[in-house]
């Protein structure tokens, strides 16, 4: 049962994600963003994706079970892709201040 929630929550984040990264291309804009956020989700992932790697029962039945770490890659393949989007609409922010500015 654990194994199954925890499909439903890496799910659930899977189709937020793809959500995101769509705001996040559509507004050019890095403003109401977070970069601590987006760093620690992604870390968060990366460990999450490291304990399945240390887990041994896991490991032991990773032929029946490798699904789970794709939900987690998948996840964290896409913060990845708003923390790009995040340093590009910085970039845009900038330019646009200095295009103001001046």
């Amino acid at each position: 049962m654990s194994e199954i929630l925890e499909i439903v929550m890496i799910v659930s984040f899977g189709f937020s994600w793809p959500m995101n990264v769509l705001k996040s291309w559509r507004a050019r804009t890095a403003k109401g963003k977070s970069l601590a956020f987006l760093l620690f989700i992604f870390f968060g992932y990366i460990a999450g994706i490291a304990s399945k790697f240390l887990n041994e029962a896991y490991m032991a039945s990773f032929s029946t079970k490798w699904y789970v770490l794709v939900f987690y890659i998948l996840n964290l393949l896409m913060v990845g892709v708003d923390l790009i989007l995040y340093i590009r609409n910085k970039r845009l922010d900038a330019r646009c201040e200095k295009t103001n500015v001046q």
